[in-house]
């Protein structure tokens, strides 16, 4: 009888484990783990996702029975992920993120931009280039819904290669494998300096003046400050003599207005930022220094064909905010 007991308590516990081995996460079970990882809080996870908070607790509950895993430390002051539910959080996003694309692309496919698109853009193209964009994509693709992600070069890659976002607004060359990109337009620099400045209104600069005016840098992380430092080492000029940094256009165009020093921005900034009280704007002779502008996309999108009309539109974005033409715009890529 012992015998018969113990044959029937091994067959259960081999019926257990392959139970467990063939258990496979369903999407409502990985949104209740991202969701209550992000808010740190079951009450906000549960109202963000438009279910009860039990539900929402047994979803992830059968999640951490099925993987094994415990992802989510409870108590009555706080919620924490576990060290195993940080590792994980990055796939369970990108299975998300994953699904609700496909969602958006059998929506719109055959229809061309349809659904909903994230897009991300560098802090020193959203403020000057998004009122353009958002107001072509609305004309062109009435049926698309657009959400805008501004943050730097490498945070806006690592959110594309997990699926977070679709497409992002950078400058080029990457150096980064996994991606494509299309060639947007070419964006030239120009030199911001303070109101009444020697140099305020010339036209014809040779980038060799960066040897004689000290630079205000942005904060590291910023593709611009990078290409700054760049340009200066091409003609020898020595930047860091400032310990100014700042971690925006804005800010930094107000030290510049306070007679601080000096800083290349983008073309597209002027209409905003060149007519900051202080600022004077001066231009480089050719060849001009800038910027090479790209929308970037997973290798692995089929949605080629989208991306390239959008590509056409954000062009046109960029020829209206800096008063060229859409066809020189075209021509520069």
């Amino acid at each position: 009888m012992l015998e018969i007991k113990k044959s029937r308590l091994l067959e259960c516990i081999i019926i257990i484990i392959m139970a467990n081995q063939s258990y496979q996460p369903t999407i409502a079970h990985l949104r209740a783990f991202v969701a209550v990882a992000h808010h740190r809080h079951f009450g906000a996870a549960a109202h963000s996702l438009g279910v009860s908070q039990p539900s929402l607790s047994q979803s992830l509950a059968t999640l951490e029975e099925g993987i094994h895993r415990t992802l989510i430390e409870r108590s009555t002051r706080r919620v924490i992920v576990t060290q195993e539910g940080e590792s994980l959080l990055p796939y369970a996003e990108a299975v998300i993120a994953a699904a609700d694309h496909f969602r958006s692309a059998a929506q719109g496919l055959g229809h061309g931009l349809e659904g909903d698109l994230s897009i991300g853009l560098i802090p020193t193209a959203a403020p000057y280039i998004l009122p353009q964009i958002l107001g072509l994509t609305a004309q062109h693709y009435p049926n698309l819904s657009v959400t805008v992600i501004e943050d730097q070069t490498a945070r806006l890659l690592e959110s594309l290669r997990a699926g977070r976002i679709d497409v992002a607004l950078l400058a080029l060359p990457l150096g980064e494998t996994g991606f494509n990109s299309i060639t947007l337009y070419q964006e030239d620099f120009v030199l911001a300096v303070p109101k009444g400045h020697p140099l305020e209104g010339r036209k014809d600069l040779p980038t060799s003046v960066l040897r004689e005016v000290p630079l205000l840098l942005l904060d590291e992380g910023h593709c611009l400050r990078d290409q700054t430092i760049d340009l200066c080492h091409s003609v020898g000029a020595i930047v860091g003599k400032s310990n100014t940094r700042a971690a925006s256009l804005p800010t930094i165009l107000q030290c510049v207005s306070a007679g601080m020093g000096a800083t290349l921005i983008p073309a597209s900034a002027i209409p905003v930022e060149g007519y900051m009280k202080g600022i004077a704007i001066a231009r480089f002779a050719d060849p001009v220094p800038g910027r090479k502008m790209g929308l970037v996309y997973r290798s692995s999108s089929t949605r080629g064909g989208d991306w390239d009309s959008l590509a056409r539109t954000i062009g046109e974005a960029f020829a209206n905010t800096v008063g060229t033409t859409h066809e020189k715009v075209a021509r520069s890529r």
